[in-house]
């Protein structure tokens, strides 16, 4: 009986090294995508730099390949996740139902979809405010500003990256909800616990501006509300799905 509980385990984990492997084989080629585009993209947002007023500067020899390599491990988180995704969904599928499967598959779209849309947030709208906002500090101290294109980019990663991985929010409660982690009872009772961490995330990965802070935190507890209500959505089609089966069974029972 431990034998087969140690082959159990030691498949187990070959098997999860083996999806870890693909994930990371896949991370590499991204990044060598991104590489290859880099430059473009420092092109296209040089002219939003441009537009906003920004003159930037290389200060050091290397600064050059730090940027290309920021670029190109933004790119590869892009094109990684949706590979994550699906090598946890593998992994996790013997334990789910035939509906299980195909209901949590879908979410890997769902969730590429979100972390667009939270990078498109993030540079759209948070990251033009706060640099706004740093430009009329250095006006008031009669400084003249010159940003190091590193600095520049580090500081547009600091912003956009982190906010990007929270629009992720749904796409995690969906999935515990799915495999029985969470409930909605618990998130809603959880509620004031959860507005307080995602303040506290808003304001770690913003400047110290209550503005700022603000942008960030609704945007948060407005997923948190939308994951909720997905949640709630998802486990009452499984209390459906749950009472439907469990009538097949009695009808089979008695036909028996």
């Amino acid at each position: 009986m431990t034998d087969e509980r140690q082959q159990h385990w030691t498949e187990h984990l070959g098997e999860l090294r083996m999806r870890i492997l693909w994930t990371l084989a896949t991370f590499v080629v991204g990044l060598i995508i991104g590489l290859g585009y880099a430059g473009d993209i420092v092109s296209f947002l040089k002219q939003d730099a441009v537009t906003n007023r920004v003159s930037m500067h290389v200060f050091s020899p290397g600064e050059a390949l730090s940027i290309y390599m920021q670029f190109a491990f933004v790119v590869s988180i892009v094109f990684t996740l949706p590979m994550a995704l699906y090598q946890m969904w593998r992994f996790v599928q013997p334990g789910l139902t035939e509906r299980e499967q195909k209901a949590t598959l879908t979410y890997i779209p769902f969730a590429l979809i979100l972390l667009l849309l939270g990078i498109a947030f993030g540079y759209g709208v948070i990251f033009p405010y706060l640099l706004g906002f740093m430009a009329n500090l250095t006006t008031a101290l009669g400084a003249q500003e010159t940003y190091g294109m590193a600095q520049y980019f580090q500081f547009m990663f600091r912003i956009v990256v982190p906010i990007a991985f929270l629009f992720e929010l749904p796409v995690v409660i969906l999935f515990l909800t799915r495999i029985r982690i969470l409930q909605p009872g618990l998130l809603r009772k959880g509620r004031r616990f959860a507005y307080l961490a995602m303040v506290i995330l808003a304001a770690l990965i913003t400047p110290p501006d209550f503005v700022s802070n603000v942008l960030v935190a609704i945007p948060l507890i407005v997923l948190y509300e939308f994951s909720i209500l997905l949640s709630s959505w998802v486990y009452r089609k499984m209390e459906k799905e749950e009472a439907e089966e469990e009538a097949r069974w009695r009808k089979r029972e008695d036909d028996e």
